[in-house]
């Protein structure tokens, strides 16, 4: 299933040219000097200064050594710039480093998907299991069929969240061994659990289902197919879901970081989950996609898709979400796009569907999706956008019975663990391990941090609630 994809070298050298414009462009030297200086956190508390960062401060602080950005303008790349190295003591990062994209590969799957809809090898609507001979999607919650539409906008009721990647040299399962959860998978098999087309659960592997499904219907390996009908057309040329990155290819990837900044042992993670997390690629490689994608809508492009299935691939299915890409807003404020995160990777690309605009960030850190926020409101500011801009939120002072009941430590189900502690009259929250942040109260009973657009909501007795998030609903409850 692993294709070793020809590169082509003259790409970053054209890339390279891009910032170098800004010296003769003192507006562009103006907005990307704007972008470097100010990054802006997720939240801004009302009645308080405007808080701005510098990029490079950013990186240190939270622990990631390197980041690439490329900006669209007017309906192309304006800039493209790389930020620190590839790992401490390394080659510094260009616009032609490789990343890995993370779930970045989710809308790249569903181009190719609708790609081989619109050639008639499969349909949105039809029955899944009805495409393949062997291998079924169980289905725990009844009799209904399961659609391609609803794993493509997550709708389907598809268990699996997310996949942890194997580490350098570890077995790494079949495609088949991964569904099933079966040694040497490190993840749970994947199933039907609740009703399809009730709810809106974000699921990876209902994306595998769709990479199963492509197997055995097209008899072509899933990183072929996607580079012959997405990559490809798309002059996509940095970009690859060869797992593991050959050698060649390897020399030219940011390395993976964890919270502290340390490497992670042994390298990249491999990740045989392409449709969910396979895809290795750059800013600027991620900004054609999404240059093609807002063309082809306006009926501009038909490289992959025609205008009437891009649109489609854009109307949200169900709480924000169409087909492959989070839709956001509406007219001339509708953006579409995706994040991205595995192992020591972090990265977010977003786009506006009408206006010529957008912007992608790749970051090697497992800190680097709060960093990837902060430069994407930044850029926003500097283009003066009519969104991605930072939330005003009220926060109140902690109540007192808050303060005694809510400290300790909760689970999220299949997502890991976060923990609640007091701080004189307030209260900390570390969602992730080592980053700790104020937990502010808000006049509704809900709590929030700056840092992301995440709330947390506790239902009567404190002992369980709900994390919301983009992309994210889920129920926690506090460890015994």
């Amino acid at each position: 299933m692993n294709h070793r994809l020809p590169l082509l070298p003259s790409i970053p050298f054209l890339l390279f040219a891009l910032p170098a414009l800004g010296a003769d462009d003192p507006g562009l030297a103006a907005r990307i000097a704007a972008v470097e200086a100010g990054l802006q956190p997720a939240i801004a508390i009302a009645g308080a200064p405007p808080v701005q960062r510098r990029l490079a401060d950013e990186m240190a602080r939270l622990g990631v050594p390197g980041a690439s950005i490329a900006v669209i303008h007017a309906g192309s790349i304006e800039w493209a710039k790389g930020y620190g190295v590839v790992t401490p003591g390394g080659a510094a990062v260009t616009p032609g480093t490789l990343f890995q994209a993370g779930s970045i590969s989710k809308p790249v799957t569903a181009l190719a998907t609708l790609k081989l809809v619109e050639g008639g090898k499969l349909a949105l609507d039809a029955n899944i299991n009805g495409y393949t001979q062997w291998w079924k999607l169980p289905n725990n919650a009844g009799d209904a069929p399961i659609t391609l539409r609803q794993l493509l906008s997550h709708t389907a009721g598809t268990t699996v969240h997310g996949f942890a990647g194997y580490a350098a040299g570890a077995k790494v399962p079949t495609l088949v061994q991964l569904l099933n959860g079966a040694a040497p998978a490190n993840s749970r098999g994947v199933h039907v659990s609740t009703k399809p087309g009730t709810r809106w659960r974000y699921s990876g592997g209902g994306y595998e289902v769709i990479q199963y499904v492509i197997g055995e219907r097209t008899r072509t390996g899933f990183a072929q197919l996607v580079q012959d009908t997405v990559l490809k057309p798309l002059a996509m040329n940095d970009s690859t879901f060869a797992q593991p990155l050959p050698p060649a290819l390897l020399a030219r990837a940011a390395l993976p970081h964890d919270a502290a900044g340390k490497p992670i042992a042994g390298g990249p993670h491999t990740y045989p989950e392409l449709a969910a997390a396979g895809l290795w690629s750059t800013p600027s490689d991620l900004a054609r996609l999404a240059i093609d994608v807002k063309l082809s809508a306006a009926g501009q492009s038909n490289k992959v898709l025609s205008q009437s299935m891009t649109q489609l691939m854009l109307s949200p299915v169900r709480d924000n979400f169409g087909l492959g890409w989070r839709i956001d807003g509406t007219g001339q404020a509708q953006t579409f796009g995706h994040g991205g995160a595995n192992a020591g990777y972090q990265n977010l690309l977003v786009a506006y569907t009408e206006r010529g605009d957008g912007v992608a960030v790749m970051t090697n850190g497992d800190r680097g999706g709060e960093l990837a926020g902060a430069i994407v409101r930044a850029v926003a500011s500097a283009y003066s956008w009519p969104t991605q801009r930072a939330r005003v939120r009220t926060a109140i002072a902690s109540p007192a019975a808050a303060l005694a009941a809510l400290p300790g430590k909760y689970v999220i189900d299949g997502l890991g663990d976060f923990t609640i502690a007091r701080s004189g009259d307030s209260l900390t929250v570390a969602l992730r391990d080592g980053a700790s942040e104020t937990l502010y109260a808000a006049p509704d009973g809900s709590w929030f941090v700056t840092s992301m657009e995440a709330e947390l909501r506790f239902a009567a007795g404190n002992e369980r609630g709900r994390v919301i998030a983009p992309g994210l609903d889920a129920i926690f409850e506090k460890a015994k």
